[in-house]
C-alpha cells in the first residue's frame, strides 16, 4: 500500500477493467427517469485511510441532504449508494464495477487517496463514466490520456509545495531557514509533493540534511525522529496522510526536537481529530497547504460548515469540505447538461468554470485542476490562511514555530 502502481499490478487491473466493460451494456448508463437519482461511489471507511475517507463521507452526506431539500437533482432525489473498499486497491475495482454493472449508478463520485483513485478511475474511464473525485492529485493520474477523469481540487500534488515555498522567499536572507529534512510516505500523492518541495527549496539555497521515504505500513517513528534531531535542520517538511503525520509528531516531541518550520501535507487539515491526535499545543505553527477555508466567502460554504458543526461538534475537515466540493461539480454539470449524458456531462466541465465551496475550480483536458492551493497555519487552536493575500485570514506568521509542549 502507498506505492506506484506495478506493471504486474496495472495488466491485472486493465483485464479485470475489460471484464466489466464487458458486462455493460453500451458504455453509457443514463438511470432511470423516475425514481431517485443513485450516485455511486466506493469509499475507505476502514483501513489505512479510513480517517479521511470517513471524512469524504462526511462531504458527500452533507451535500445530498442539502440538494435533496431543494428538490434534488433533476427534479428526482438524490440516493448515495456508498461502499466500503477498505484501502484496498483489488476491493474498489470490484465496487466501482459493480457500481456501474448491477446497481446502474446513474453517476459516480470518487474515492480517498490518488492510491485508491488510480485503479477506480480506469473502471470508470473504460465503462465510459464521468468520475469526479475529491482526493486524487498524483501526477500520474493524469499521464494516461482520460477523458472522464476530473480532480476537484485547486491542483495537483506538486503544486502542494509552491505555498510554503513563496512565504520561504518572501522573509529577509538572514531569517529563512538554512537547513531542512524531508520525510515521506511512499505514497503516489506525498511523494511528488515532497519531491518538489525539496527540489525548490534546495534551488532556494537551502541544505538538505536528511531524506526518508517510509513505507506507508509505518506505525514506529521514533528512528526517523531521532534521525532529525541528530541532523538538527531548521524545517522539517513530511509527506503525511493522517496517523503517519500525528505519528510523527508525537516522536519529535518524545526526542525533544522542535524545528523552526514545520510543514506537512494533509495531515494538519483534519481539524479536531488532528488537534485531538498530537494535542491542542502541540498544533501551534504547524503549516499545511489547503484547498479550502472554513472563512472563505465561498457559495455555501458557511451553510455546509455550520451543518458540519451541528452534526459532529468541531470545525469541518478539510475532506469533508473536499467531497462537498466534488459533489457540487458533479451538481454543477449535472444542471448545465439537463441530463444524465457521461460524455456531455465531461465535455461541459472540460468547457467550464464551477464555483465551489473551494472557490472557482476549472480543468485542463485531462482533467487536471488549473488554480492554486492556499497556505494555512494551526495558530491558537484554530487554522488561519497566511497566503495569499488575497485568501488569508490573518496576516500573521508564527515563526519560528514554538517548541513542544
Amino acid at each position: 500500500m502507498g506505492r506506484q502502481p506495478t506493471r504486474r499490478w496495472l495488466t491485472a487491473l486493465v483485464a479485470c477493467v475489460a471484464l466489466a466493460a464487458s458486462a455493460c451494456s453500451g458504455g453509457k448508463n443514463p438511470g432511470s427517469a423516475t425514481g431517485p437519482l443513485v450516485i455511486g461511489a466506493s469509499l475507505p471507511l476502514t483501513g489505512q485511510f479510513s480517517q479521511p475517507g470517513g471524512e469524504a463521507k462526511r462531504g458527500y452526506e452533507i451535500w445530498r441532504d442539502m440538494v435533496n431539500a431543494k428538490g434534488g437533482l433533476l427534479g428526482r432525489q438524490v440516493e448515495l449508494k456508498i461502499m466500503d473498499d477498505a484501502s484496498n486497491q483489488d476491493t474498489i475495482i470490484a465496487d466501482y464495477t459493480k457500481l456501474i454493472t448491477e446497481d446502474k449508478a446513474d453517476l459516480l463520485l470518487g474515492s480517498f487517496s490518488s492510491l485508491l483513485n488510480f485503479a477506480a478511475s480506469a473502471v470508470a474511464e473504460r465503462n465510459r463514466m464521468l468520475y469526479v473525485e475529491p482526493a486524487g492529485g498524483a501526477p500520474n493520474m493524469f499521464s494516461r490520456g482520460f477523458k472522464m477523469l476530473f480532480f476537484a481540487q485547486p491542483a495537483t500534488a506538486p503544486h502542494q509545495a509552491d505555498g510554503v515555498v513563496q512565504w520561504i522567499s518572501s522573509l529577509p536572507a538572514d531569517q529563512r531557514p538554512a537547513t531542512a529534512a524531508y520525510i515521506t510516505q511512499d505514497d503516489p500523492f506525498t511523494r511528488p509533493a515532497i519531491e518538489s518541495l525539496r527540489k525548490q527549496l534546495e534551488g532556494a539555497g537551502v541544505k538538505t540534511l536528511y531524506s526518508q521515504v517510509y513505507p506507508a505500513s509505518t506505525t514506529n517513528f521514533q528512528p526517523l525522529a531521532s534521525a532529525i534531531a541528530g541532523a538538527k535542520p531548521d524545517l522539517v517538511a513530511q509527506g503525511a496522510q493522517f496517523e503517519d503525520g500525528v505519528g510523527a509528531v508525537r516522536s519529535l516531541q518524545q526526542v525533544g526536537f522542535s524545528p523552526k518550520v514545520m510543514f506537512q501535507t494533509n495531515a494538519p487539515g483534519n481539524g479536531k481529530q488532528y488537534s485531538d491526535g498530537i494535542g491542542m499545543g502541540a498544533t501551534e505553527g504547524v503549516m499545511y497547504c489547503t484547498s479550502w477555508s472554513e472563512n472563505a466567502k465561498t457559495p455555501l460554504n458557511a451553510e455546509f460548515t455550520a451543518e458540519y458543526r451541528k452534526r459532529f461538534n468541531g470545525p469541518p475537515a478539510e475532506d469533508a469540505a473536499d467531497g462537498f466540493a466534488a459533489a457540487q461539480v458533479l451538481q454543477a454539470a449535472v444542471a448545465a447538461v439537463g441530463k444524465i449524458d457521461q460524455t456531455a456531462l465531461a465535455d461541459w466541465l472540460r468547457g467550464n468554470q464551477v464555483e465551489t465551496i473551494l472557490g472557482p475550480l476549472k480543468w485542463a483536458a485531462n482533467g487536471e485542476p488549473q488554480t492554486t492551493f492556499m497556505l494555512a497555519q494551526w495558530q491558537n487552536g484554530k487554522v488561519e490562511v497566511v497566503s495569499p493575500k488575497q485568501a488569508a485570514t490573518t496576516d500573521k506568521v508564527v515563526f519560528p514555530k514554538p517548541a513542544w509542549p
